[in-house]
């Protein structure tokens, strides 16, 4: 049994690449050798396809040519880092551009890492392990943080329901004071209240970690402005 979680445990943590390319052979090799090296790799043919399974999968990190037909790496750019879900994921640029300018491009789009064409694999695989594990301290450090305060603010949210159930005759003005959640982050806090971590919550949701800890970090405003008038 203990075999049997650990091996589940082990594949839910398998980073998760979406490979975006239309050259077939560089594609078809490029997956292979990912997955040799223990990534999932998801493919697509060009930005279009790329988005559509982006939005989809959610991936850990992202591989994508530039030159591409309907939409090319910039636009596929452009589209995640505008998402709710996917604005914070590692965008690594495959290109046969290889001046100064192109690259400057790219960065200043906002891409995380850039490899120009012919490229080592091996290289390629370690730019993808350094953007995963960069990716991880990040989220490791806010969950940290946000974490740190999350049992006092589940007491206060509980204390909050409790006041609003009985309508507590002392908070006149509770209307004011007490503000409107989005459906979204009356889920967050509803389970935040329930004890579970920012991982826990992103799974349940289907979201990104970075996007519960938004979600934590607003209700924490929140629950300052609440309490100030009681």
């Amino acid at each position: 049994m203990s075999d049997s979680t650990t091996s589940t445990q082990e594949v839910s943590q398998t980073p998760r690449i979406l490979l975006v390319d239309d050259e077939p052979g560089l594609r078809t090799a490029v997956q292979a050798y990912l997955e040799d090296e223990g990534f999932q790799v998801t493919t697509a043919v060009d930005g279009e396809e790329g988005w559509e399974k982006a939005q989809k999968m959610i991936p850990d990190v992202i591989i994508s040519d530039v030159m591409m037909p309907r939409c090319d790496g910039y636009g596929l750019l452009k589209k995640i880092r505008e998402d709710e879900r996917l604005g914070g994921t590692p965008v690594i640029f495959l290109t046969a551009k290889g001046m100064t300018a192109d690259r400057t491009q790219g960065y200043q789009a906002g891409v995380d890492d850039y490899m120009p064409k012919p490229f080592d694999p091996d290289e390629l695989v370690a730019r993808v392990r350094n953007v995963v594990q960069r990716q991880e301290r990040l989220l490791t450090e806010a969950a940290r943080f946000a974490n740190a305060d999350v049992g006092q603010m589940a007491k206060q949210i509980t204390e909050i329901k409790s006041m609003l159930s009985h309508g507590d005759k002392n908070n006149s003005r509770k209307d004011d004071s007490i503000p409107n959640f989005t459906p979204r982050e009356a889920s967050v806090l509803q389970l935040v209240a329930e004890g579970l971590m920012n991982k826990e919550i992103a799974r349940q949701l289907e979201t990104s970690i970075r996007n519960v800890e938004k979600y934590v970090s607003r209700c924490k405003c929140f629950k300052n402005q609440t309490y100030v008038f009681f």
